[in-house]
């Protein structure tokens, strides 16, 4: 009987070489060089790849880092001056055009037309801008336009901030949740993240205690907490790390599609990931969350949260029931109606997201006085439903 490896293995070379929508991210280390210049030995390259994948019928989208790095570069800035928020805003107004003019260069060679898409967070929380920006896409695909896509740093700040205070790369994190995001909002079939690295590294048996090697790991069926733990702190030159291309190849898994972690500065390396060659780490699970669902799991920004007592949480984890007033033990911060909210236990930990029905202020008041007036509330007539079932995403316990 196969074995459960060879099924996955079977099915990565069959999800890969299938794959017809395809979205690959380029890491700041991958497009620019040291000196702040777009390091086109490595760029090139992948960019004839990419042709070849688009000459061959497949549908892709490219989003690329490197606009702050460009900018830097051509202004002539020292790295330790890019500290200042407003100085990283201002290169990558200029290094963005960089960027777009040498991809347009690049394409021409090909007869490739290519469409530049600035994103930011709020592209992504917000339902009706979320839905626009996936018919854009789409339009573009059609019209067989490649479209290129980076984080609007001119206008956007939570993006290029380097480190929350808990040492977490934010938002976006060089792209690496960005291109996730694009692919599961366009329900594309893989996601290909080069970086400068082989994949995702562990240690390697070595003969001597003295000599550490690392190697990839070939195929993540499970993203677990000891391979949080293993993943590195940001990379030299980007805002990522390879905690955030683990975050991005999960949320690929967890939309039943199939995620790469490859080394970008190989030239051959596109060609042979789509021929099936065992490259780099894999991501590859089965389970898989369709449409709105999705977007409420990882689309959208959490706008404030709900404290629920036991019985709501078992009511939610395991009787696929709506979220009542009845069980909201408290509400924290500030949401407006179809908003997403957290969904937490009593010791804080999340169990869920949804879409809420009114606004914090009501849900509150409704709460408060349930509390004031018990017996009153329990014999009250109607239901109040703060998140109905259809829109609540439970979300996985690590």
């Amino acid at each position: 009987m196969q074995s459960d490896h060879s099924k996955l293995e079977a099915e990565r070379k069959r999800v890969l070489k299938a794959a017809s929508r395809i979205v690959i991210k380029l890491g700041t280390s991958t497009v620019t060089a040291p000196d702040g210049t777009l390091c086109r030995e490595r760029v090139e390259p992948l960019m004839r790849s990419v042709a070849g994948l688009h000459a061959a019928g497949k549908q892709v989208v490219l989003v690329s880092s490197g606009a702050i790095g460009l900018g830097r570069g051509w202004l002539g800035l020292h790295r330790s001056r890019l500290d200042d928020l407003v100085t990283k805003q201002a290169c990558a107004a200029v290094g963005q055009s960089l960027l777009m003019n040498a991809y347009r260069e690049m394409f021409s060679a090909w007869n490739i037309k290519t469409a530049q898409v600035l994103l930011t967070s709020e592209d992504f929380s917000n339902w009706r801008r979320y839905t626009n920006l996936r018919r854009t896409m789409e339009k573009l695909l059609s019209l067989k336009v490649l479209p290129i896509i980076n984080e609007n740093d001119t206008v956007s700040t939570a993006e290029i901030e380097s480190l929350d205070k808990g040492g977490r790369a934010n938002a976006f994190s060089d792209n690496d949740r960005l291109a996730a995001l694009v692919m599961s909002g366009l329900d594309g079939d893989a996601l290909i993240l080069l970086s400068n690295v082989d994949g995702f590294l562990q240690k390697k048996p070595a003969n001597s205690a003295e000599t550490v090697e690392l190697e990839p790991i070939p195929l993540i069926a499970k993203v677990t907490p000891e391979l949080k733990a293993l993943a590195s702190g940001p990379d030299t030159g980007g805002r990522g790390g390879m905690l955030t291309k683990l975050e991005a190849g999960e949320i690929a898994m967890n939309c039943g599609r199939i995620a790469v972690i490859a080394n970008g500065t190989k030239p051959d390396i596109l060609d042979r990931i789509f021929a099936g060659e065992r490259v780099g780490t894999v991501f590859l699970q089965t389970k898989r969350i369709r449409g709105k669902r999705r977007w409420i799991a990882y689309a959208a920004g959490v706008s404030g949260r709900v404290v629920v007592d036991e019985g709501a949480r078992r009511a939610i984890t395991h009787g696929k029931a709506s979220l009542l007033t009845s069980g909201v033990e408290r509400v924290d911060g500030h949401f407006s109606p179809m908003d997403v909210v957290s969904i937490v236990d009593g010791e804080g930990r999340e169990i869920a997201r949804g879409i809420a029905n009114c606004a914090s202020q009501e849900a509150e008041q409704i709460v408060q006085k349930r509390r004031a007036a018990p017996e009153k509330a329990q014999g009250a007539t109607g239901t109040h439903i703060l998140i109905r079932r259809d829109n609540i995403v439970l979300m996985e316990q690590r």
